[in-house]
């Protein structure tokens, strides 16, 4: 077996977990997470006191309640009927709970919403303690294998825990045995109620990532206290409500893959009677594999990569890692990043549109010659899709390769899972039976001659060269060319236009090259394209630099002998440049789109030949054409 200690079992107190890969809560579809391979499934969450402990809302009832109990149940069914162990996760938001009237924290103060967050006191602890160790056991009883307590990522155990949220006097706040003192009895009664034998998980995030917070070494001292109540302990990071330590829990592209590593073998040295997991951007079987093979963690723990594919571990398991979709960290499945609008995954079509996506291809009822111009990400999964479903594909791209914008994209640094999306694609493509025409520049002649009966249109997007005067000097690149050639870009540099593709070549030049780079940007927002946590975490990688400058609610008048005349605000001044970088967005060709209806009945614009969007839209259109051909 190619990865022996991934798919090696391991004991959970007296549960034995078929191997060492941990489904984490996110989400609501368990089953495919267990049909998938998981060892583990934490299938969602339970509050603990209704009206007071929810995230979501003040009416939310616990898993447990007569009305609940049974959907529940059909979650630990779910994991069974695949041989998955089933765990829930145990759940108090505390000061930041959704509340019918008031919330309950370690002090007392006025939210910025208005509500009141009341402290806790002695009472108030030993019964809300009581309520986790109803929780558990209800769990227990009803047949979870195992339990999973929540003690990060900023709700309430976490909050006593961390300086952040406890400023109390008592003898609950102050040294770390003050504030440990009510999370170690709730995990006391919790441990009591559910027996010595019954697997209890915990997990806590090793840092929160943001000033005046909980240091590692108080969470490591944390997890020695606890160490008689639980089995095992996950390692997160970060914070949840708190956006700027969100970024380091659900990590975009601009964290290196597995940050919480280095908590979580300190924690495997420190307590080696621990199962120990960790979670956080393990992107693929080798890495899983390595960090079991050094005995780093006994268990490793996926949420969006499960999300991007829920049959990662049986693939895995098949030696068929070639196959695995992987996740872009992009952020758009999570509803803080995306404020509840386009939720969606950019690799995985079917998340969140399981009404519009089936989860098993159907092949088509006719064999169909379908043409698709353009092998960007929507091309390419609109003819791995069609050529699935049985259909002959042919595909016209004028460039050398398949890739599209990919290919560019994925030269940038801090794009490495943009890098095997790309190489995941062309894999895919690969396995297909498709005609692959390169060189080749589409037009309607070309087109009819080959006499399509469906036609998509994939051929993306095309740089913007705003009407500036002095733009076509040399010493002036297109966004393609400075990140395809960075030798040619000297040492001051300023970017036209702060998107998202002109604000990551900007920090990789600052960070990376030492360049001196000013961007400018005529929006009053940079990178307004990402979804809230990639802006605030491109924000954190920019802040630190000297050497970077965004002006944004600016505009370039034009482009002189080595300069870059702007008017910022009301003031026009100049800037030095020796590489001026052109970042002004990208442009349908709507004329040659248009010049294509009329060729066959079906025809369809997918990607950025419709408008410049996401990948996720790339990818969902697609698919979608390709499955709606017959």
């Amino acid at each position: 077996m190619e990865y022996p200690h991934l798919f090696s079992p391991i004991q959970l107190n007296k549960l034995t977990l078929r191997n060492r890969i941990v489904a984490a809560p996110i989400g609501e579809l368990y089953e495919p997470k267990a049909r998938g391979g998981a060892g583990l499934v934490v299938c969602g969450h339970t509050i603990v006191e209704p009206g007071r402990s929810s995230f979501a809302s003040g009416e939310e009832p616990t898993a447990f309640f007569k009305y609940e109990v049974e959907k529940t149940r059909q979650k630990i069914r779910a994991c069974h009927r695949y041989g998955a162990r089933a765990s829930i996760e145990i759940f108090h938001a505390g000061q930041y709970a959704r509340v019918k009237d008031h919330a309950w924290g370690p002090c007392s103060l006025i939210r910025e919403d208005g509500v009141e967050v009341k402290a806790l006191d002695s009472a108030e602890m030993e019964r809300i303690a009581g309520l986790f160790a109803e929780a558990a056991q209800q769990a227990k009883t009803l047949g979870f294998d195992a339990i999973f307590l929540h003690f990060g990522h900023g709700w309430l155990a976490a909050q006593f825990l961390s300086p952040l949220f406890n400023h109390r006097t008592d003898e609950y706040g102050g040294s770390l045995p003050n504030r440990a003192r009510f999370p170690l009895l709730i995990l006391r009664k919790i441990r009591e109620a559910v027996g010595p034998e019954f697997p209890v998980d915990m997990r806590i995030s090793g840092e929160e990532c943001v000033p005046g917070s909980i240091p590692f070494e108080d969470t490591l001292a944390f997890i020695q206290m606890a160490e008689p109540y639980i089995d095992g302990v996950q390692i997160s990071a970060g914070l949840d409500i708190n956006h700027e330590g969100n970024v380091h829990m659900a990590t975009t592209n601009f964290k290196e893959h597995m940050p919480n590593l280095k908590w979580a073998r300190t924690v495997k040295k420190t307590c080696p009677g621990l199962v120990v997991s960790v979670v956080g951007a393990i992107m693929n079987p080798s890495e899983a594999e390595q960090i079991l093979a050094n005995g780093d963690v006994d268990l490793v723990a996926f949420g969006r990569a499960f999300i991007a594919d829920p049959n990662w571990p049986n693939k895995a398991r098949e030696g068929r890692t070639c196959d695995i979709v992987p996740c872009l960290r992009c952020l758009q499945c999570y509803h803080i990043a995306t404020n509840r609008q386009n939720v969606g995954c950019s690799v995985n079509p079917r998340y969140c549109n399981e009404t519009l996506i089936p989860e098993r291809m159907i092949p088509a009822e006719q064999a169909q010659r379908v043409v698709i111009i353009g092998a960007g990400p929507a091309g390419l999964n609109a003819a791995i899709t069609a050529s699935r479903r049985g259909h002959e594909v042919i595909v016209l791209e004028k460039s050398t390769e398949i890739g599209g914008a990919l290919n560019t994209i994925a030269r940038e640094y801090y794009k490495e899972d943009i890098r095997s999306y790309r190489d995941y694609l062309t894999n895919q493509f690969a396995q297909c039976d498709i005609d692959l025409r390169l060189n080749t520049a589409a037009d309607r002649s070309m087109i009819e001659a080959l006499h399509p009966q469906a036609l998509i249109i994939a051929c993306g997007a095309q740089p913007v060269t705003p009407p500036v005067p002095g733009i076509d000097q040399s010493f002036v690149m297109g966004f393609t060319e400075a990140i395809h050639h960075p030798e040619r870009i000297g040492k001051q540099v300023v970017i036209i236009g702060g998107g998202t593709i002109g604000a990551e070549i900007g920090l990789e030049l600052a960070e990376r090259k030492g360049r001196q780079v000013t961007i400018v940007e005529m929006t009053d927002t940079l990178a307004s394209q990402g979804n809230l946590l990639y802006r605030i975490a491109l924000r954190q990688k920019l802040d630190p630099l000297t050497n970077f400058t965004a002006l944004t609610e600016t505009r370039c008048i034009q482009i002189g002998d080595h300069e870059v005349e702007i008017l910022h605000q009301t003031e026009q001044r100049k800037l030095k440049a020796d590489t001026v970088i052109i970042a002004a967005g990208v442009r349908t060709n709507r004329a040659f789109v248009n010049s294509l209806y009329g060729i066959c009945p079906q025809t369809f614009e997918v990607g950025d030949a419709l408008q410049p969007r996401k990948i996720q839209e790339a990818v969902f259109e697609g698919t979608g054409v390709a499955l709606s051909i017959e």
